[in-house]
């Protein structure tokens, strides 16, 4: 995934499936100008990692 489709994805009104690492995760931010998101699990919300856009998949 790139950076402009994870901000697409952060911003739809619509809950989109993507995973990382093949788990179900939320986007809560991406930052365009390093190409990181800040996720979290579905399940664990107070779990939130940065990672690389690049290592989202849509499903």
């Amino acid at each position: 995934m790139d950076a402009r489709r994870a901000q697409e994805i952060t911003s739809s009104p619509a809950m989109i499936d993507v995973t990382y690492n093949g788990q179900h995760v939320y986007i809560e931010h991406v930052d365009q100008s390093n190409g990181k998101a800040t996720i979290h699990p579905l399940d664990n919300p107070d779990k939130k990692e940065s990672v690389s856009v690049d290592s989202l998949m849509e499903q």
